[in-house]
């Protein structure tokens, strides 16, 4: 069996940002040498997401709105959390909504996905340095 671990850093500049991630970890894959296996793609710090879905910009722009309607980020005395001196408790929603992984099939040595799928990183309290973990294996 082969295997493949790496870490991929991020620093978003700004609160929220939503990024596809599909082409690294199709480098990735490559990288891996696997033909037939599975990556698991999983972001490392609890205010932040991975997920799947379509790369068109109006469905990002959905995305940022609803869940800002869901847990809107002001007033953050609405948190419990914030009694904590942070200001980031609608994050934690947002990556409780959004999912913490996402595991794709590896086929013919490719990402095996339907139609439209990409791999994205959600960062919901951006402004420091935050880390996925990306673990390939199979044959």
């Amino acid at each position: 069996m082969k295997s493949l671990t790496e870490h991929l850093w991020f620093d978003i500049p700004s609160r929220r940002d939503y990024l596809n991630i599909t082409p690294k970890i199709e480098e990735l894959v490559s990288e891996s040498g696997v033909k037939e296996g599975l990556v698991l793609v999983n972001a490392m710090h609890i205010t932040a997401s991975v997920y799947i879905n379509d790369d068109e910009n109006g469905l990002l722009e959905d995305y940022d709105e609803w869940l800002e309607r869901l847990a809107p980020h002001e007033p953050i005395s609405r948190y419990r959390h914030n009694r904590t001196g942070e200001d980031n408790g609608d994050a934690h929603l947002k990556r409780q909504i959004m999912g913490r992984e996402v595991v794709v099939a590896i086929t013919n040595g490719k990402l095996d996905f339907g139609p439209w799928e990409q791999i994205f990183y959600a960062e919901f309290d951006g402004r420091r340095k935050k880390r996925v973990l990306v673990k390939i294996i199979g044959e």
